[in-house]
């Protein structure tokens, strides 16, 4: 049988191993029971689970399941340009005085994890989305984001935290 270390990629049992997670540590209980520290592949999420609860994913899965939940998100873009072309007169109504453009403002996103502000960036592109993305240590957010609402002047504000 094989042993879980750090590094895999799991998922839990009792879970249906519906969510895919990165084993980032493992720790040992003063009873002697292993727990893996966890988190999200693909899903902004932080678990932990006992050992024993984890299956290991096969790298053709993983492919399989990034390709899959790549491929809705390439739908859900679709449809919603679709939508915000169906919607132009309203928003036009709403957004007078900008240019075509910059018409659904400008946003400024601040994410602590470097995975997810890649993330964030390729998807605001697709969206063609105006967005102003920085990878800023959670602990240093509350510090920078007023000099960076003064120097972008933002209509939108994003923070994301683990």
């Amino acid at each position: 049988m094989y042993k879980i270390k750090k590094g895999d990629i799991v998922g839990r049992i009792s879970y249906g191993k519906d969510i895919l997670f990165t084993v980032q540590n493992i720790v040992k209980h003063k009873d002697g029971k292993k727990v893996a520290i966890l988190k999200g592949l693909i899903l902004r999420i932080e678990a932990d689970a006992d050992i024993e609860d984890l299956a290991l994913i096969e790298k053709k899965q993983v492919r399989n399941h990034m390709r899959n939940l790549e491929n809705k998100y390439e739908d859900k873009i679709k449809r919603c340009s679709r939508k915000n072309l169906k919607n132009e007169e309203i928003e036009d109504r709403i957004f007078l005085g900008r240019s075509e453009e910059n018409k659904n403002g400008k946003i400024l996103h601040l994410d602590g994890d470097k995975r997810y502000t890649d993330k964030s960036i390729k998807y605001y592109r697709k969206l063609g989305l105006e967005a102003i993305v920085r990878n800023i240590p959670e602990n240093r957010q509350e510090y920078v984001v007023m000099d960076l609402l003064n120097r972008y002047n933002p209509d939108i504000l994003v923070i994301t935290r683990s």
